[in-house]
């Protein structure tokens, strides 16, 4: 990843901003491990204990872990993601309380506010996910779930909402998909978790119905993780 060299003044603050950024665009994906702290300083022309100090920042606003003897890791996409996470912890069942009430409003802001492109997105990416599910082919099923629920969340136009969810969807991904395992091995994940109703619904600008569809699907998931 080729970051800017960094000017003399700020070097710390300088350093946060460009690995921050490497994050938030992706350049660096969740879960994936940054270059080492050597490799870091030569990319940015700065010392070792700048980076140091910019890694440790990082780490306590909850971006990234350092684990000792392994490396560094991406463990949310924001500030907010981070707290997020920090709060949930490993609780499955409250992440996902969480993840209902953030996503059924969603489902209704999306059904009123969506642009056709928007449509055109969640109606492909949902075609996509099932089309995953049916081949079971896991790890393409779950990025398609993920991306299909963010962009429903994207649709309905609320920033605030948006990052909280994605902070959310990051604590409770990995255990969703474990869930969803044996389904896919199956190839019947699709007809268990389907959620064609509620594009359907959102086609229609229907918001009570966008926001039933959206709490039907996670109240499955809350029974099965009571």
């Amino acid at each position: 990843m080729p970051l800017a060299t960094t000017r003399r003044a700020g070097l710390v603050e300088q350093v946060i901003e460009q690995v921050r950024s490497a994050i938030t665009t992706g350049e660096w994906a969740l879960g994936e491990r940054i270059p080492t702290e050597a490799e870091l300083a030569t990319t940015l022309g700065v010392g070792r204990n700048t980076v140091r100090e910019a890694v440790r920042a990082l780490a306590h606003s909850g971006l990234l872990e350092v684990r000792q003897g392994d490396g560094t890791y991406v463990t949310a996409t924001s500030e907010v993601s981070g707290a997020v996470r920090s709060l949930c912890g490993s609780e499955l069942r409250e992440a996902l309380q969480v993840r209902r009430a953030l996503e059924v409003e969603a489902a209704r802001l999306a059904a009123v506010a969506r642009t056709d492109a928007e449509l055109r997105q969640v109606t492909e990416l949902l075609t996509r996910r099932d089309a995953a599910g049916h081949a079971r082919k896991f790890e393409e099923f779950v990025r398609a779930d993920a991306e299909f629920h963010l962009a429903v969340v994207r649709a309905g136009h609320n920033e605030l909402l948006t990052e909280l969810y994605r902070g959310i969807s990051e604590v409770v991904a990995g255990s969703v998909a474990a869930t969803s395992e044996k389904d896919i091995a199956e190839g019947t994940v699709v007809e268990h978790v389907g959620h064609g109703g509620l594009v359907e619904a959102i086609a229609a600008r229907d918001p009570d119905r966008a926001a039933a569809e959206a709490a039907g699907f996670l109240d499955e998931l809350l029974h099965e993780h009571g």
